[in-house]
């Protein structure tokens, strides 16, 4: 039986297997985890809190995915397969996933809706993330 992320690779699908580097994996942890830390810092803006833990967010679970042997074509994509890549569940991902569209539409559209509230979810939320993917080992070279 194929796996979820096979079912998305091919043609036209937003997955393509490639084998994982450590490199990668580590540099997206590493960056993942620095701009966390970073959206907990002091003064900041809402805007600017949730910008920083959205990309930690995107970073770390990207890792997961490349750890699995994956890259996407397709930033939502990540969140969505966190079930597979870190057995998450939609408490988590359902959040990053409503992050994903917040920002697409201050993106795309100029309309960035951020309160309080979605900040905070979004800091547990990656740090949910971020502690599953720190008990990950680098895959092998």
């Amino acid at each position: 039986m194929p796996s979820a992320f096979d079912n998305l690779c091919g043609p036209g699908k937003p997955l393509q297997a490639e084998p994982p580097n450590a490199k990668e994996f580590e540099g997206l942890c590493a960056m993942g985890l620095d701009k966390l830390s970073d959206a907990r810092g002091p003064g900041l803006k809402l805007v600017s809190q949730f910008d920083l833990a959205y990309n930690a967010a995107h970073a770390l679970c990207l890792a997961a995915l490349r750890w699995h042997g994956y890259r996407s074509s397709n930033r939502y994509i990540v969140f969505q397969l966190l079930p597979h890549t870190l057995q998450l569940g939609p408490e988590v991902w359902r959040i990053l996933a409503k992050c994903h569209d917040v920002r697409n539409r201050g993106e795309y559209e100029g309309m960035l809706e951020i309160t309080e509230r979605l900040v905070i979810d979004l800091l547990g939320a990656c740090d949910k993330v971020a502690a599953k993917v720190s008990a990950l080992t680098p895959p092998s070279p």
